[in-house]
């Protein structure tokens, strides 16, 4: 049994791509060359492997014969990891989104992102309209991602150990642990630079106008802020995962069997 799970885990060989900045970044294939295209792209402290492989998405999305293309984000997973707080704005980490697709030669593609990968996902939404025919976007907030992680804190932690005693910034700090390799500078400079992206409110005028699936655990405290979202996008489904919070709804199969009926072209609900 543990050989048949490693062998359904297993990440293939990452493929490298260079964007703009310089920063290589991992990427992962999957599934039928021929098949619709879609990228998948995680959240904060977490990779490819950790929020899509090891969830059942990527076999899911095989067997359903997608060409599946996986991203580590910037200072994520096996992509470089740097230090600087200016390359982690969420318009920058759109871009890479956009290098990577064109490197690939994959002119549309379906776009599936979770928590930071959806706020990025928001962005690439609007900015590559025309090559995002429909998008899922779980656990996605309103607001500035990370506005709530005391940044001092974190950075006395990485540099001497000092304890963190913010509650939420210990849950930040707990969950960047929680997965080998990840850097907390890198990740303390990605919180940093989310500061000085624009904050995404609940404004029609700036909302994707594409199809978009927002899906966000039932126990999830930005829930509220996800269905306003959900309320500005025009052709905007909702889908509350049920028992599910914010950690652990990667893994829900209602979120999974939610999504597949959407990318395969279910309809969207209008909010006009």
């Amino acid at each position: 049994m543990v050989d048949i799970l490693s062998a359904l885990t297993k990440l293939p060989d990452p493929q490298y791509v260079e964007v703009g900045d310089g920063v290589a970044l991992a990427s992962y294939s999957w599934g039928d060359p021929d098949g619709p295209a879609l990228v998948l792209v995680h959240g904060f402290a977490s990779s490819t492997a950790d929020t899509w492989v090891h969830t059942g998405w990527v076999r899911m999305l095989e067997r359903e014969g997608f060409r599946i293309l996986g991203i580590d984000q910037r200072g994520h997973g096996a992509s470089q990891k740097p230090h600087e707080s200016a390359g982690y704005t969420v318009r920058n980490l759109a871009r890479d989104i956009e290098s990577v697709l064109d490197t690939f030669l994959i002119d549309e593609a379906m776009y599936v992102g979770y928590s930071l990968g959806a706020r990025v996902g928001w962005q690439v939404a609007l900015d590559l309209a025309d090559r995002i025919p429909r998008a899922v976007l779980g656990g996605v907030p309103d607001g500035i991602p990370l506005d709530r992680l005391d940044t001092d804190q974190v950075r006395r932690y990485a540099d001497d150990g000092t304890p963190v005693t913010d509650p939420v910034t210990q849950n930040y700090v707990a969950l960047a642990e929680r997965v080998p390799g990840n850097d907390m500078y890198a990740l303390l400079a990605l919180a940093e630079g989310m500061r000085d992206s624009r904050s995404i409110d609940p404004d029609t005028a700036h909302a994707p106008q594409q199809p978009v699936l927002f899906a966000t655990g039932e126990q999830d405290a930005v829930l509220a802020g996800s269905r306003r979202l959900a309320e500005a996008a025009p052709q905007a489904t909702f889908f509350e995962i049920p028992g599910r919070h914010h950690f652990n709804a990667p893994g829900a199969k209602a979120f999974r069997m939610a999504a597949l009926e959407f990318l395969k072209g279910e309809p969207a609900v209008s909010h006009e």
